[in-house]
Formats: C-alpha cells, structure tokens, sequence
C-alpha cells in the first residue's frame, strides 16, 4: 500500500468516528438533468464515510451537490461565504472530518459554509482534475447566485481545502478567466471567480508530480516548475498556504505559488511547518489572515505592543556582564558604543533552555529595552524562560576601516555565545539548548549565528572562546539583507526573481540549526529573504517554520490588531520551541 492509499485509508477511518449529522443541511444539485458535463458512468459524488457505509448505492449518489450548513447567529454575521473543499487525491472525498472542523470553526466566526460534494475518481480520457474543476466552477456560480437570498456578500466569498482539494481550489483562485465547461444555463453567465483561498497541503501543484502522484523530485531541481495550467489570471485572489515540510507533495510548491502572487503584487500568506507530512495545518492563522485582510468585517484599532508587555513581573534576578575582557576586543572602532550581556532570569524557571535576544536598526543602532526585544524576553520570562539580552556594537564600522557593516556585530554575537554556554550550567541552565533571536538587521545577525557558526570571526581572547558558538535555533523576525537584491536595504526586485539570491557570508554550514521565519509580506526587506532560506535549509535536511503576514510591512508587531497573526506572534515562538522539543 503507498502512501496515498494510506493517508486515504487513514483519513476514512477517522471520518468514521465523526457523526456528519449536521443540523438542517440542505443540498443543492450543481447541474440540471442531462446537463452535466463530461458525465462518466464510474464516478459518483459521495464522501468516503458515505461511500463506504453498508448499503450505498452508486446510482443514487452520481450528481455532485452543495451542502448548505446552518449560518451563523445573526449578531455574529460577517457577510461572508466559505465553500468547503475536501481532498482524496480525486480518487474519493476522504475528509469528512476537516469538513466538519472547518464548518464548526468557521460558523463561531460568523461565515456562512456550504460543502462542495465533488465527481470522483478521477475522470478517464481528459485531466484528472477536470470533472472536479467543472464541478468547482458551477459551485462558486452557484454560491454567488444565492448570495442575497442567504445573506452574505456575494463579493465575499472564500473557500478552504485540502490536498487534491487545494489542487482544485487553486484552479479556481487563479484560473477563474479560463472556462472549465461550456456555458449551459443563465446561472453560467455568473462569475466564477472567489475573493480568498485558504489552501492546505496542495497537492499536484508542481511538474514532477501534475501527473497526480508524489513529487517525484519533492519538488527540486532546474527543471521543476509550477504547473502551467494555473494562468494566474487577473482575478487571482489573496491565498493563504499551509502546508508542512516533511510532505510528500512538495511545500516548494506552496514557495513557488506564494512567490508568483507576490510578483503580481497580490497579498498572501505561507504558513509551513517544520516536521508535519500531508495535512491540514494552522486553522487559526487562516483566521488571522481573514481578520487581517478585512474578510471578517472591520479590522480593529491596532495596539502598541509595548503596551501589552509593560511589565518585568515575572523576572527575578537580573545581571549585566561586559562582554570582552579590557583591552581584548577586536576591531575596536572608537565610534562604536560599548558591548554589554544582560541576564533576566524568570521568578519560576520552568526550562533549561536559554534565549539570546536583540534588536535591529540598520547596524546603524540597537537597542536591548526597545520594542523587539522587551516583549520577547517579557513573554518568555513568563513561560519559565532565560533569557539574555545583548547590546552589540553600533553603528557601522568607518569606511575606512575596510571592515563590512555587520562585522563588529557578529563578532559580538559569536562572543555573547560563548560566554552564556560558559556560564550556564553554574544558572542550573543548559548549555546545549541556546537559541538566537532578532530583528531585521537582528534577523541578518541571527542568520550569520544560525548558519555560519564555523566562521571564524576573531583570533581567541582567553578561554571562554574554547567553547563553541554553534545554537540550537535561531529566530529571525523581518531579517533584512539577505538577498543579492538588497545587499544593503530595501530588496529592488522584492526578492521573487530566480535572480534575487542568497547572499554569501550565509555559509549553511553543517552546524545549521532550525529556525523559525517571520516576515510581513509588504515588507520593503522582502519576505523572500526568509522564504528562500527556508528553502535552503529543507534542501539541506534542516526542518524550520516560517509565517508570513498579509498587508504588514517592517516592524509588523510594534502595533497591530487583535486577532491578527502580528498581535498573536509571540506565540509562534513558544509552538516552534515546544513543536522542537526546545523548550523542556
């Protein structure tokens, strides 16, 4: 048994402890008699809990249906619509269970969901998407149709789907311009295009696997592209990809989807997660983005986030220690402010685990108390964490010293390294769980300390530099300079051309750790920096996560609005440490 049918056998199984007795779902035939098209006598429209319960009859089950759930409270109502796309590797529907996951979530939302009951198996003699494509069209045609009469907005209209089903409902955000069936009926002179899509784990999307298998190549290699028949029309729609990095259908696809909607300036979102195969993942970011992008009415007035962590109740003890013995530190640039170590030890330790924290400011300042890096260390002194904040030299080395702008910074943060695995097993801390974090200018910074730990950047001082200065994770929040279009500022080509690469002092050693990406997708340092090092490090081996976030530019998190992913991620960080195991 492969994988697929596996996954398929799994996913009937749990749909078979699931009651699909919604209340008062209503179906809705998609096609007039004698009128649907490419019609093959083998397919039947049913999910698998269905198709597989004793007494089915396939003649009875052959027309593909909406399933109208029940809306929601009527002070809850948001004006929007949600179509419900299950996968199954257009061999069956196996995902009964998400279906009803998603109509429960979504309904407490205050959105209208109607489930899509699409023609499986897999057509002969024309694509194997093509039967479920047609039958999408006619749904979303449909769902406009009923729009006044069920009371939502038939300009809000979104779907969420998964594997097979997300291969379907990108056709359906990209392609809307290219008829999937000839016209057959007045409903049929309706739109078919969707205003968002919520994609999970889709499948196909790539040339080594449009034939309806596995990427063959897990979607590497000169030669692998996004398959063509998605035209990437004018009416292509905000997206929001989820998808985990240990799939078989390839996450480079979902890179390479959210990489051609940033080229057409069209906001979006990727959520990928280090570790998970195929599957639906991150329901709540989906949320987030829809609340972000206004999907679920007015976006609220955004809070500073200093305002919300205000407070060091929860450090206990607290020590400052310079970093270089006197007269010990290398390129010393007289212009430069002095480099320091603060230690906020939490009044209940609860991990062994350490993180080191600092800012950004263009290597030109930083700044340990400012709002990238007071929250971070006030939220994990709360979680039981150390952490220990670090004051690198700024700003930038003279010209004529010959030396590069962040230099003087890495030798620091090799240092601050150093020093805090030196010392903490005396702190009754752990010496082999340190992690790095920073922002934008940080974020470069934690990058040459996640991937380049074998770089060595100054000769000895004494005997704390014996020790290592390879971390466990790294953290990198907007990291800017790191494409070959942005060496020194804000990426020209916003980092999507095949051109925009990689810089080069990031060696991707053999001591490179996982990291975890967050980047606001209108950020003038492209977002693409982070995905394209996510890229890197899977080709590599090395599992990480990244979230990027729709409509938001630099500096994302200093103000944002409640439930929206800028508001909620600090809580990004503590999954991605307990997701690794970091955090114990």
């Amino acid at each position: 048994m492969n994988n697929l049918h596996r996954q398929t056998a799994l996913m009937f199984l749990l749909a078979a402890f699931f009651s699909l007795s919604f209340a008062s779902v209503k179906k809705e035939y998609l096609w007039p008699k004698g009128k649907m098209p490419d019609n093959q006598p083998q397919q039947i429209a049913a999910m698998s809990n269905v198709a597989g319960s004793r007494g089915f009859d396939a003649d009875k089950n052959r027309l593909p249906y909406l399933e109208w759930f029940d809306a929601p409270a009527k002070d809850k109502r948001t004006g929007a619509c949600m179509i419900l796309i299950s996968g199954g590797a257009y061999y069956n529907l196996a995902d009964a269970a998400y279906i009803k996951q998603w109509n429960e979530r979504l309904t407490a939302e205050g959105i209208q969901c109607v489930s899509l009951v699409y023609r499986t198996p897999r057509p002969e003699g024309i694509p194997i998407y093509q039967t479920a494509w047609e039958d999408g069209q006619r749904a979303v045609r449909l769902v406009r149709s009923e729009a006044k009469k069920r009371g939502y907005d038939p300009e809000k209209i979104g779907i969420i789907s998964m594997s097979a089903g997300s291969h379907m409902g990108l056709l359906l955000a990209t392609s809307s311009e290219t008829a999937a069936y000839k016209p057959i009926d007045k409903t049929d002179t309706t739109s078919c295009h969707i205003n968002w899509a919520i994609l999970n784990a889709p499948a196909y999307v790539t040339t080594d696997g449009r034939q309806g298998t596995e990427s063959t190549r897990q979607g590497y290699g000169p030669d692998v592209r996004l398959d063509t028949i998605f035209h990437f029309d004018k009416h292509t729609c905000p997206i929001s990809l989820h998808q985990g990095g240990r799939d078989p259908y390839s996450p480079n696809g979902s890179t390479l989807i959210y990489s051609q909607l940033r080229r057409m300036k069209i906001p979006a979102e990727l959520h990928l997660y280090p570790d998970k195969g195929h599957r639906a993942l991150g329901l709540e970011r989906a949320i987030e983005f829809m609340r972000q992008m206004g999907f679920l009415g007015k976006v609220e007035k955004e809070v500073p986030v200093m305002d919300r962590y205000n407070s060091d109740e929860a450090r206990g003890d607290y020590k400052k220690e310079v970093l270089w013995p006197e007269g010990k530190m290398p390129d010393r640039q007289p212009n430069q402010c002095e480099p320091y170590l603060e230690w906020h030890f939490p009044k209940v330790l609860k991990t062994k685990a350490i993180q080191i924290a600092y800012s950004g400011g263009a290597y030109d300042r930083n700044d340990p108390d400012g709002f990238e890096v007071a929250p971070v260390r006030r939220y994990l002194n709360e979680k039981g964490m150390t952490v220990v904040t670090l004051k690198y030299r700024t700003p930038r080395p003279s010209k004529e010293s010959g030396l590069d702008k962040c230099t003087t910074a890495w030798e620091d943060l090799q240092r601050a390294i150093r020093l805090v695995r030196s010392e903490a097993s005396r702190y009754g801390l752990d010496p082999q769980r340190i992690g790095i974090t920073g922002c934008s200018a940080g974020g470069h910074l934690t990058l040459l300390g996640v991937t380049s730990s074998l770089h060595q950047t100054y000769l000895p001082v004494d005997s704390i530099d014996k020790q290592p200065c390879n971390v466990q994770w790294g953290i990198a929040f907007y990291p800017a300079y790191v494409l070959s279009d942005g060496v020194n500022g804000g990426n020209k080509e916003g980092g999507n051309e095949d051109r925009d690469v990689i810089n080069p002092e990031f060696s991707f050693d053999l001591k490179t750790a996982p990291m975890l990406f967050l980047h606001g997708d209108a950020d003038g340092y492209a977002s693409m920096g982070s995905v394209k090092c996510w890229e890197k490090m899977r080709a590599m081996g090395v599992q990480s996560e990244i979230h990027t976030l729709a409509l938001r530019k630099h500096c994302f998190q200093k103000t944002a609005s409640p439930g929206t992913g800028s508001y909620t991620y600090l809580d990004r960080i503590w999954d991605f440490l307990t997701e690794k195991k970091l955090n114990r």
